[in-house]
């Protein structure tokens, strides 16, 4: 919220030396849920719900209000968090988050089928590469001359 525009060191353990792509995809939860944050919470008669809030009173429960279902979608949706209850989570097998996203980075690894770049962004990262190859070994000629 502070104005800052990157996330860096996805995956990344002890200050990079060490990758975990389980970690790689729990990272990758938290920058949904920064995203989200950080698009803004819409403020509105809607989003405020001042007259539900009066209808309901202090004490008492939003859960079975049509207008908390019918938002609820809105906030962050976590695929990795698991917010049951202790017991719940236990006995539908008690798998830590960092479980679940091993399990998550497998089948991405098995099944991800990544869409290919176009020629035309092929042909520009070639030439990127090629360029820094290019200054690499100038350097290294430079260097040699010394």
């Amino acid at each position: 919220m502070a104005g800052a525009n990157l996330i860096y060191g996805l995956g990344m353990l002890e200050s990079g030396v060490t990758f975990d792509y389980g970690q790689l995809v729990m990272d990758n939860e938290f920058a949904e849920m920064i995203k989200h944050v950080v698009n803004g919470i819409p403020v509105s008669e809607d989003t405020l719900a001042v007259d539900l809030i009066s209808k309901v009173g202090p004490f008492n429960q939003f859960i079975t209000e049509k207008h908390t279902f019918q938002n609820m979608r809105t906030m962050s949706q976590p695929k990795l968090i698991d917010r049951r209850v202790r017991d719940k989570w236990k006995a539908a097998g008690g798998q830590t988050m960092h479980e679940r996203a091993l399990d998550k980075a497998r089948d991405i690894l098995k099944n991800h089928k990544p869409t290919p770049l176009s020629d035309e962004v092929r042909s520009q990262m070639r030439s990127i590469v090629e360029n820094v190859e290019a200054d690499i070994q100038e350097e290294k000629e430079r260097e040699a001359k010394k």
